[in-house]
């Protein structure tokens, strides 16, 4: 019998190509599977890593609210391309405290990955308040009107209670802490050694240069932080140790 008939068998019989099917599969998930079991952690410890300041948790949410992912992705490929113009490549160590992660594979405007830092405050206000100011070929909306939005503390205590419930080790002088620790973190006159002790490299200052705490402070306290916890000047990833 030739082999070709022999396929035909199997497909003109839903029994056989159901067992079949379950059999290559069954197979397919233990090859992947079972090696977890072996794992301590899927994510690989990696220095500088902390849980988000409650300023950045709160512009964060800001940042997920108003769909920035949907045209800016947080994912570095380790391809030379991306690498080259982005920065180091993407560490899944870098989004564990995420709720939801921002990787993806949909890019309208540049990965974010690595935004900290390299622009100004004023420039990234310039930017929110009229995009095409400063990328005349950006079809970025304009987010003006987060200078007016004044942004509380009322709820912040009970956002790092509720991503501490997810995963977040947000110890319980964090969750003290909270209120003063966000508005700390958007006075440069403030008393910010304890805010710094408990988020190590959080930037302080008044990110939008208004009077206040509005939602475009909170957004860039966000902005300014991504990518800059991590020292990869000194970084080894675990396979080359």
């Amino acid at each position: 019998m030739a082999l070709i008939d022999k396929h035909k068998i199997i497909e003109t019989n839903a029994t056989i190509l159901f067992a079949l099917s379950f059999l290559v599969v069954t197979i397919g998930g233990i090859v992947e599977i079972v090696p977890l079991f072996y794992l301590q952690n899927t994510i690989e410890d990696v220095d500088g890593m902390r849980p988000y300041s409650p300023l950045e948790l709160e512009g964060r949410n800001i940042y997920v609210r108003e769909g920035c992912y949907l045209c800016h992705s947080q994912m570095i490929r380790p391809m030379r391309d991306e690498v080259e113009r982005y920065g180091h490549y993407s560490l899944a160590a870098e989004s564990q405290y995420d709720h939801p992660f921002q990787w993806g594979s949909k890019r309208t405007g540049p990965d974010l990955a690595r935004l900290g830092g390299r622009y100004s405050d004023a420039w990234h206000v310039d930017h929110l308040v009229d995009p095409q100011s400063v990328v005349p070929e950006s079809v970025m909306p304009k987010y003006g009107f987060l200078l007016d939005r004044p942004v509380s503390d009322r709820y912040i205590t009970d956002l790092l209670r509720t991503n501490r419930a997810v995963g977040v080790p947000y110890s319980d002088e964090m969750l003290e802490n909270a209120a003063a620790d966000f508005q700390a973190q958007a006075d440069a006159d403030s008393d910010s050694d304890g805010l710094l002790e408990r988020y190590p490299g959080a930037q302080v200052r008044n990110f939008d240069g208004q009077p206040g705490i509005s939602e475009m402070d909170a957004l860039l306290a966000y902005l300014q932080m991504l990518g800059t916890l991590v020292d990869f000047s000194t970084f080894e990833p675990v396979a080359s140790r």
